[in-house]
């Protein structure tokens, strides 16, 4: 005997969602209008594996995300396998080995599910569902500016109000901090401070360079005015090139999507393990969460990249409904033709399967708005 509750069979792990009706029509129709953007720009299709080969998965860039990966044991070759928590290695892997001789630059797109260990950035949710675009070869500020569009015009399609993209440049951070010759125990509390954005103890543990690095703090707002109080603080030469490029990204975005709502953070560093130059994160107004977020790094074989990976599930609770298809019951004696009209024409049918003592009853207890009567459709409530 057990005390134990019988169980639930439809309980799921934490962070596992079962998507219904409508949902997950909705979230298919979201990324499948995301492809289409990024097909309309050249950006072809892949579709990696959601499983490979533990030290396939976490090589390279892919490192950055191991403490966020399942793994387990294939029972065939006995050999360490992992989930993918992020796409974007996995992306740069086909680019490496499977595309390395087309020619540059190479623009991929992918879209689907990832599993992490635990709610990624507070969300809860531990499958995730992901579409993104990788643009792979060229290093220059009109490339990092192409994927920022590519984002606004996805979003700016499925009628997402008040976004805006925040910029930062890690590398700035790191080598303005490498440059002042910190013991690693110090450098180890200022990093923490700057993390935080915590300005005490940047005073407290900055030591020469603390005026500039809270000068840095307070420079983060609106890129305009974020990028001339930057313009004014007295940087080495080899940070100054880091945020000349952060300038020059700016530049390049702004012509492309006039009107844009950029934001500057220079001294911004968390969650960007692997990115190596301008990064974006997405936003609108009244969400909480990242819609998407992505950067400039080295892919496999350290050749340039940037990319932008978007939140499809985060997103289409930031748009409008998508609309649905209007339902229409076909009853029972329905000339096929009659159907494949009307699906043509954007309706869902649904097919009685016998002989209805009342079509309208029926296409209403199926959540039809049309029922076809001599051949056309018409109100389910209407006259």
């Amino acid at each position: 005997m057990t005390d134990d509750p019988p169980f639930n069979p439809a309980l799921l792990p934490a962070g596992f969602v079962d998507r219904l009706p409508p949902e997950a029509e909705a979230e298919a129709a979201g990324v499948e209008t995301l492809m289409r953007v990024f097909a309309a720009h050249g950006y072809d299709r892949v579709t990696p594996p959601l499983l490979e080969f533990e030290e396939t998965l976490l090589s390279g860039s892919g490192a950055a995300v191991a403490e966020q990966t399942f793994r387990l044991m294939d029972p065939e070759t006995r050999r360490m396998m992992a989930l993918r928590p992020d796409m974007t290695p996995q992306v740069a892997r086909i680019a490496a080995t499977r595309l390395p001789d087309v020619p540059r630059p190479l623009r991929l797109a992918y879209a689907g599910p990832c599993i992490l260990m635990a709610g990624n950035r507070g969300d809860g949710e531990r499958q995730i569902s992901q579409a993104g675009v990788e643009l792979i070869g060229p290093d220059q500020p009109e490339a990092d500016a192409e994927i920022v569009a590519l984002a606004a015009e996805c979003l700016a399609t499925l009628r997402v109000q008040g976004v805006s993209f925040d910029l930062t440049m890690p590398a700035l951070t790191t080598a303005l901090v490498d440059a002042g010759g910190f013991d690693a125990h110090v450098r180890g509390m200022l990093m923490r401070a700057l993390d935080r954005k915590d300005a005490a103890a940047v005073e407290r543990h900055g030591g020469e360079l603390a005026p500039v690095l809270i000068r840095l703090l307070h420079a983060a707002g609106p890129a305009h005015g974020a990028l001339a109080e930057l313009a004014a603080v007295d940087l080495p030469p080899a940070v100054r090139v880091h945020s000349a490029r952060l300038a020059a990204t700016v530049a390049a975005i702004e012509a492309r999507v006039p009107g844009i709502r950029l934001t500057v953070d220079p001294v911004e560093f968390r969650g960007w393990q692997y990115h190596t130059g301008v990064c974006v994160t997405v936003y609108a107004a009244g969400q909480r969460e990242e819609l998407g977020r992505g950067g400039r790094y080295l892919s496999n074989n350290d050749e340039p990249a940037c990319g932008l990976t978007l939140r499809p599930d985060i997103i289409l609770r930031a748009a409008p409904p998508l609309p649905c298809r209007t339902r229409v019951f076909l009853p029972w004696g329905t000339l096929p033709e009659v159907g494949a009209a009307l699906r043509a024409g954007g309706y869902a049918t649904v097919s009685a399967l016998g002989d209805e003592a009342d079509a309208r009853a029926a296409a209403r207890r199926l959540s039809c708005a049309l029922v076809v009567v001599d051949g056309r459709p018409v109100p389910v409530d209407g006259i």
